[in-house]
Formats: C-alpha cells, sequence, structure tokens
C-alpha cells in the first residue's frame, strides 16, 4: 500500500483514459501537427485570459529544465528556495539543461523565500568573475504544501524586475495553489508577474503530461529546438496532447486539486487532534507533514503505509493526498494510527 506517499502514486483519472483511448483511433500526422496538439493553445490561452505559446514534455523535470534554459543564461544563476525540487529532487538536470548555470539557494519559511530574502542574496551583476543574476524560480504550491499568496509573488517579480531577472513558477502542483488562493490562474502567474510556468498534470490526475506556458513571445526565441533536442518533441505527441487536453476542459484540473486539497485538510485536521502528532507546516494545499513517534512510524511501516521522516521537512512524515482520495482512505489511515497511541 502506498497511499498517501505521493500524489504521484494515484492512477491516472478516468477522464484522461478516456481521451488517450479517443486519441488512439487510426492515423494523424506526427511530431504534434495534429488537432489535439493543435488545439492546446487556444485552450491554454482561454484559461489563463491572454495568448500563451504552449510546449509539452512527460516529466516535471524536463518541463522545469527546459523552462529555466528558455530563460537563463549558461553563465547565470538561478535563484530559487534551499528545498526547492529543482535543487534537492531533478538530479543536476536544471544545471545540464541550461549548459552550465548556477543555483543560488535561498533560506525561508515554510518552505518559501519572501521578496526582502531574494533581494540580500542578488549580488554579482556586471561583475565578470561571477554568474550573473539572470532567473528567479518559486514553486507553487512549494514542497511543504504551502502556498505563495499573490502579494508574495509581487514583490517577488517586483525585485526580479529591478534586477533584469526572469521569473520562473514550478506549477507542479499548480491547480493545488489555485484551488487554495481561490484566485485565477492569470491572476497567480502573468498579473503577478511571472513570465515562464510549467504547469503540471501528472500529480492531478494525468497519465504523463506537463505544458511549459510562456506569457511573454520574446522569452520563446529557439525553444521548439531545446525541447527537441531533449527528447520531449514526441513523435505520437496525439496521446500526450489529449491528456492535456481533457485535464483544462469541463475544469477537470480544478476539479480535481479541490478533492486533494479537501481531503488534505480533513487528515490535517483529524491528526491534529491526536496526541503526540504535531502538524509541521501548514496545512494550504495537498500535503500533510507531521512529526509522529518512531513507534507509530515503524507500525504504519509495517502497515504498509510509507511513514519515513525526511530531513529535509525538519524530520517530518508526509502524507499526500490527491484526485481520489476518499475519507474512508483518510479514516483508515488515522485508525492505524490511533492503535499505536
Amino acid at each position: 500500500m502506498t497511499i498517501f506517499a505521493s500524489d504521484n502514486v494515484t492512477a491516472a483519472c478516468p477522464e484522461v483514459i478516456q481521451a488517450i483511448n479517443n486519441a488512439n483511433n487510426g492515423n494523424v500526422d506526427s511530431y504534434g501537427d495534429d488537432q489535439w496538439t493543435n488545439n492546446l493553445e487556444r485552450k491554454f490561452s482561454e484559461l489563463f485570459e491572454k495568448k500563451v505559446k504552449v510546449f509539452t514534455a512527460i516529466t516535471g523535470t524536463a518541463a522545469n529544465s527546459l523552462a529555466l534554459s528558455a530563460i537563463t543564461p549558461n553563465y547565470g544563476n538561478i535563484y530559487c528556495h534551499k528545498i526547492s525540487h529543482i535543487n534537492v529532487d531533478e538530479c543536476g538536470a536544471p544545471e545540464f539543461f541550461t549548459g552550465g548555470a548556477k543555483l543560488i539557494t535561498i533560506d525561508g519559511f515554510d518552505g518559501k523565500f519572501s521578496a526582502e530574502d531574494l533581494r540580500k542574496n542578488i549580488r554579482g551583476e556586471g561583475v565578470v568573475h561571477n554568474t550573473q543574476p539572470s532567473t528567479v524560480s518559486i514553486t507553487q504550491s512549494c514542497e511543504t504544501g504551502v502556498v505563495y499568496k499573490i502579494d508574495e509573488i509581487e514583490k517577488i517579480t517586483e525585485i526580479a524586475k529591478k534586477n533584469n531577472m526572469k521569473v520562473h513558477m514550478d506549477g507542479a502542483r499548480f491547480s493545488n495553489a489555485v484551488v487554495s488562493l481561490k484566485k485565477t490562474p492569470a491572476e497567480i502567474t502573468w498579473k503577478s508577474g511571472i513570465d515562464v510556468l510549467t504547469f503540471g498534470g501528472t500529480k492531478n490526475g494525468c497519465l504523463d503530461a506537463e505544458a511549459i506556458i510562456f506569457f511573454k513571445s520574446e522569452d520563446i526565441k529557439n525553444f521548439k529546438y531545446l525541447q527537441k533536442r531533449s527528447g520531449q518533441l514526441l513523435s505520437k505527441m496525439r496521446f500526450l496532447s489529449a491528456q492535456l487536453d481533457a485535464y483544462i476542459s469541463n475544469n477537470l484540473w480544478y476539479k480535481n486539486a479541490k478533492n486533494s486539497n479537501k481531503m488534505a485538510k480533513i487528515l490535517s485536521t483529524k491528526l491534529s487532534r491526536l496526541n503526540s502528532i504535531e502538524i509541521t507546516y501548514p496545512t494550504e494545499s495537498n500535503e500533510v507533514f507531521v512529526k509522529i513517534p518512531k513507534s507509530i512510524q515503524d507500525h504504519l511501516t509495517k502497515k504498509g503505509y510509507y511513514a519515513v521522516p525526511d530531513e529535509t521537512f525538519d524530520g517530518s512524515v508526509r502524507f499526500v493526498s490527491a484526485w481520489n482520495t476518499t475519507e474512508k482512505d483518510i479514516d483508515k489511515l488515522v485508525k492505524t494510527i490511533k492503535e499505536k497511541l
């Protein structure tokens, strides 16, 4: 049983699987010259209330790294939180895809950094001996499940723009942040100063689908060649694009995230009422971090749950809800914990 270990362990949602099956009919042109891929730009432009350019990828690692490579020179640096996914979970892919750009990590509170934290770390502009301030990357929602508020984003992007830097948003769980903030995708991104977004689908019901969304045409440049060189221009692109087409149709992305956020909040509330359980970070999206005694960790592990503390998160155990998590699943987990209280 790997339930609650991650939102990556779940099945793809029925609507996405049906979309793949619908696309699996007859012969169509390859490498993105198909109706599903051609529709993506229009649909995403409607979603973001602005004409955007969309490229696809099959992993978050590729999406993040390609997005950063488009806006960061190989002699530049990328400011990010010290526990951001691009710093601790991408196996050096951002540095590789950018051709050597340097990640400059920033401390912060609850997994976020502030505009002031960013300002204090900017250095080296015009100094030939230093990598050059080029890009800021924030994660929404961030690794601790906490969400950047709009005013926080605006202050960060303001500092970035004053220093001639681009701003990237890692949106692997972007849908969860939108639900949490009760704001539009446009308000959270380009209206707040974001230049490029990696729009995640895999963690929220897709099989293997991510989108790289450019809000400014001047940032695209030769991106299509970067996409091809990285192996992300799929020959049978229709099966990837069909997923994203279904995902952003009929508000599916939002409905899926709404359920996962709701279940996380219920789980967090129930765990907070138990003795010996400490909620580590505010539960603002679909991740719940708790500190629990070793005896309970071992008991959960024996029962098939993933209950390994992570020093990245101050020794917390992480439980992640998903689009298909139910209250029955939560009650079973809580009951298992209570067996050792």
